[in-house]
């Protein structure tokens, strides 16, 4: 009997430290945590915009902003595409400073995804990624290709190569559903052209 309350005795104080070890390290962790600060700056709302480029601008405006923008080396007319399906744009620009080459596209002329490739000699990964930590907590997906960002509206992701980009979910979305029901279209066309064998 006096083992077992021997065994006991030393089970629970053994507990009991662990736990106060298991405080003292949130503690430390916490105290760390906030003299880093990592705890987002912002309220959960992700950025759309960047140098006044805005997801949902039409090309009117987009254009207009590339031109006044020191960051891009925008052309006109001659970095526009028009691209197969006549309700989407492309706009492709090379960058100055630590803006190496943007990419813009627009369906029915509303700005949907907006993409920057960085300067690396200028600019690296670790403090974009810690920049956007700072501002919008840790992201909700890591790999070692991207770290991303979303909410209902908005999806931002750290790409590499260095890329920053901004998604317009719910037109990106919509265009995921089109794709969908046009693959499973051909799928029933090329079932009735095999059933006419």
């Amino acid at each position: 009997m006096k083992g077992v309350l021997l065994v006991l005795l030393i089970f629970a104080g053994f507990t009991g430290f662990c736990r106060a070890q298991e405080a003292a390290v949130s503690t430390e962790g916490a105290a760390a945590t906030e003299e880093a600060g990592t705890e987002p700056e912002s309220d959960g709302g992700l950025p759309r915009e960047f140098h006044g480029i805005e997801l949902g601008m039409d090309l009117k405006a987009l254009k207009a902003v590339l031109e006044e923008n020191g960051l891009f080396d925008f052309r006109g007319d001659r970095d526009v595409s028009y691209l197969p399906s006549k309700t989407e744009n492309l706009v492709e620009t090379s960058g100055r400073s630590f803006v190496r080459r943007a990419f813009f596209q627009l369906r029915e002329d509303a700005l949907f995804i907006m993409g920057y490739m960085l300067n690396t000699a200028l600019v690296d990964h670790y403090s974009i990624y810690t920049t956007f930590v700072k501002k919008y907590g840790e992201p909700v997906s890591l790999n070692p290709h991207e770290a991303v960002w979303e909410n209902e509206d908005t999806r931002v992701s750290i790409e590499r190569p260095l890329t920053v980009k901004y998604i317009d979910k719910k037109v990106f979305s919509g265009i995921i559903k089109e794709s969908k029901l046009s693959g499973a279209v051909e799928l029933e066309l090329r079932r009735e052209f095999l059933d006419d064998f």
